[in-house]
């Protein structure tokens, strides 16, 4: 089987991140990478907070913290929220490490031998009510592009337009709100990636026909343009610090890497920081080095991440002269937004991760978010959209399948699996419906369209709906007890494959699924089509239990209650 590496965009550390953040990277990594372990392939999901940069610092000294101390309990507080909707890393690490610090450094020095990095003077935004140079995202203004009124200096995240702060209209410190702001001289490494335009442009256009539409746009986007070179070291007292050995001064003076440079850096990073785990066991370099051969590597990330993905870090792993992975396949999304506005952690605007937990387990909001994925465009966020989409696709359609079934054979028939008659024209006919669907399943969770996984998920629990409506074994019982539990026992069996290929959206409803039926040894890993076409793992005589409710449905009161805690269409 193949070695897929996966990774999704880190999370900034400044605060528990909202539902967009969560499907538009995290949770789609993780869905496929349990279906690429279900498969039996090799799977290694790497991911980590993002740690280094102003925001950092401010949030520390808003909560009067060392920043390290910050970093440390805001990664063990997102860890905990993903932990929560059972995202299954491999390893959570953070751009903090030493393992971080070193491959970062490394890459820097390497640059420099090859000519790709060069020392220059420049003039950078001083605010003398702060004290400090503004690294570039805390100069804001508005976008000379599109007239956004809050664009940041460094990029305009209404257009996504990559800026200069001397490139903003009226702009002022997002620190103090001072407009009284200075220009001064100080220097700063710059990566040449204008010497590299022509050999990423190559390396994409090898790539961009099998990316998303969405991530080949904005890379071609970015290359039209043309490559400039950019500063990758700030003025800041928390960061990779630029190594004394190749530029003393700078180092002298302080100056950390910018953090653009090493957030790329640290999926190496992090996969060196599991493998130092058990540092007999595991081979970080066979993930990362000399590995385009055997390893398909994919990544996750919302479309502002698409530029940093596909043309600034693929340009520092070619600088670098060495044989670093690159990505293979770029996943990039939409925006989720609430109510057709933007989610927004500064602003406050919208779900949060940890405020979702609180409301309703984990595969509530995998499922919602999966099934509405913002693939080919913005997807809007409504509490009347997912109320409903709970109430049918998750009560209705599936656990009162589960609950119906099981409750009525054990009524019926026991403890056990009935055995029945032998299989008739519906039982065949289910087979082979559910055959397709499963493949249908299949197609869309290998080429990466997950609303179309979720719509065909939904179709094989539908699937087991319409069976059970057909032979309607409360009423065949009493003319048929056999036939009855032949149609009892195939739902049955229905419930358990529900369970293993479900796993992927709903792990924790998936669980109890399982858990169910008393196997003597339950080890499936996945159900192939020709497998679920005979509808026959589970043998006669199976002890099962009935579950707890899968999934309670959500009234009239509770949407209420949502749209009054965070706002409904008014929001």
């Amino acid at each position: 089987m193949a070695r897929h590496l996966i990774t999704s965009a880190l999370p900034y550390i400044n605060g528990i991140k909202h539902l967009g953040n969560m499907v538009g990277s995290m949770l789609p990594a993780d869905v496929y990478s349990r279906y690429l372990r279900q498969r039996g392939h090799d799977v290694l999901y790497i991911c980590a907070t993002d740690e280094h940069g102003t925001p950092a610092e401010l949030a520390a000294k808003e909560q009067g913290l060392p920043v390290a101390e910050f970093c440390a309990q805001a990664h063990d507080a997102q860890k905990a929220v993903y932990d929560g909707f059972a995202l299954a890393f491999d390893y959570f690490g953070r751009s903090s490490s030493a393992q971080n610090v070193e491959i970062t450094q490394h890459f820097a020095r390497r640059l420099h031998e090859n000519g790709f990095i060069e020392e220059r003077a420049i003039r950078q935004v001083y605010s003398p009510a702060d004290e400090r140079f503004l690294p570039d995202r805390y100069v804001e203004g508005t976008c000379p592009h599109c007239g956004y009124d809050k664009a940041r200096g460094d990029q305009c995240e209404n257009c996504t337009r990559v800026l200069d702060p001397t490139d903003l209209i009226d702009p002022r410190s997002a620190i103090s709100g001072s407009t009284e702001l200075e220009v001064r001289e100080t220097k700063h490494l710059f990566l040449l990636q204008s010497k590299l335009q022509h050999e990423v442009e190559a390396w994409v256009a090898r790539h961009e026909e099998d990316w998303p539409q969405l991530a080949s746009s904005i890379a071609r986007k970015w290359l039209t343009e043309g490559l400039h070179d950019r500063a990758i070291t700030r003025d800041l007292d928390w960061g990779v610090p630029v190594p004394a050995d190749t530029w003393p001064e700078l180092a002298a003076e302080g100056k950390v890497f910018y953090v653009w440079f090493d957030a790329p850096i640290e999926y190496i990073g992090a996969t060196k920081e599991w493998a130092d785990l058990e540092p007999e066991g595991r081979d970080w370099k066979a993930w990362w080095y000399e590995a385009d051969a055997d390893v398909r590597y994919t990544q996750f990330m919302a479309k502002d991440n698409v530029p940093f993905h596909t043309v600034m870090f693929p340009a520092t792993e070619l600088g670098v002269r060495e044989p670093w992975k690159k990505v293979d396949y770029v996943k990039a999304f939409n925006w989720l937004t609430y109510y057709g506005g933007k989610f927004s952690t500064s602003q406050k605007r919208g779900v949060f991760t940890d405020q979702a937990l609180s409301i309703l387990p984990a595969d509530y909001w995998r499922y919602f978010l999966v099934a509405n994925a913002p693939e080919s465009d913005d997807t809007s966020f409504t509490w009347e959209h997912f109320t409903a989409t709970v109430n049918k696709d998750l009560a209705d359609t599936l656990g009162n399948f589960v609950n119906r079934v099981l409750s009525f054979s054990r009524k019926r028939f026991g403890d056990e699996v009935p055995a029945g008659g032998e299989p008739g024209a519906a039982e065949t006919r289910l087979g082979e419906e559910i055959a397709a669907l499963l493949a249908e399943y299949e197609t869309h969770m290998e080429t990466l369209q997950f609303r179309k996984a979720a719509a065909a998920l939904r179709a094989l629990w539908s699937a087991g709906n319409s069976y059970l409506e057909e032979k309607a074994p409360w009423l065949e019982i009493k003319t048929d007890k056999d036939g009855a539990a032949l149609t009892l026992r195939t739902a049955m069996n229905l419930i358990h494959l529900y369970a293993v290929v479900s796993e992927p959206l709903i792990p924790n409803a998936a669980a109890a699924m399982r858990a169910a039926f008393t196997l003597p040894a339950d080890t499936a890993t996945w159900t192939t089509p020709a497998e679920a076409n005979s509808l026959t793992t589970l043998p006669p005589g199976t002890p099962f239990t009935v579950p707890p409710v899968l999934f309670a449905k959500l009234t009239e009161e509770d949407l209420e209650t949502y749209k009054s805690r965070f706002g409904g269409q008014d929001a």
